[in-house]
């Protein structure tokens, strides 16, 4: 059985927009159910995000420990960033991200998987790119600021990650996502069979 999501709009009658912030915004729409009924909806809005599971030779997978505050602790990701730069690819967004936060760059890019974070409640839709065939970045390194500033890097066995992610001490979404889907499409086709890291991304278009 093939399953998969598929667009649909369902009539919104009114739209307000309460609060604008540096990077998001909240958005407020009267939305028409199914039974006519009219019903208030309130969400996040997202300019989307990208991801990147860096992998080593040594199966090994790039890491940073960074607090976030909104759940007051220090989490175990993976490189990240949002797509805020209009026009921007979301590959050339994802070397950018990984070469800010490592000054690493990788010679071989997938896309891993796409998801939406919390569709319930927020449109942000994040592309989780495998990264391989790693090196240093040339360069000074990128002058990080703010939570990066307390940045932890690491390199930790894939195998570890998906311990953790299943053990419950590993909760960052990208993290947790992007190292299953890695550990699932090795038991299918393999990494090689993954997209390629232009394919299209329908939630957030791109020019080629």
């Amino acid at each position: 059985m093939v399953i998969k999501d598929t667009p649909e709009e369902w009539p919104v009658t009114a739209t307000t927009t309460p609060f604008t912030g540096k990077k998001t915004s909240v958005r407020t729409d009267e939305v028409v159910m199914p039974d006519g009924a009219t019903v208030t909806r309130d969400y996040q809005v997202h300019p989307g995000s990208v991801a990147i599971l860096a992998l080593d030779e040594a199966d090994r997978v790039l890491v940073l420990r960074q607090y976030r505050h909104p759940v007051r602790q220090k989490l175990w990701e993976i490189p990240a960033g949002l797509l805020d730069i209009p026009g921007e690819h979301p590959l050339h967004a994802a070397e950018r991200e990984l070469y800010e936060e490592a000054h690493v760059k990788a010679a071989d890019w997938r896309v891993l998987t796409d998801v939406y974070t919390t569709p319930g409640g927020c449109d942000e839709a994040v592309r989780i790119f495998l990264a391989r065939e790693l090196s240093e970045a040339e360069g000074e390194r990128f002058e990080v600021s703010e939570e990066e500033a307390d940045m932890e890097l690491a390199r930790v066995p894939l195998a570890d990650l998906v311990r953790g992610a299943l053990a419950g001490e590993l909760h960052n979404n990208c993290l947790v996502v992007g190292v299953l889907a890695l550990a699932a499409a090795r038991h299918d086709a393999g990494p090689d069979a993954l997209r390629p890291a232009d394919a299209p991304w329908p939630a957030r278009p791109f020019a080629s």
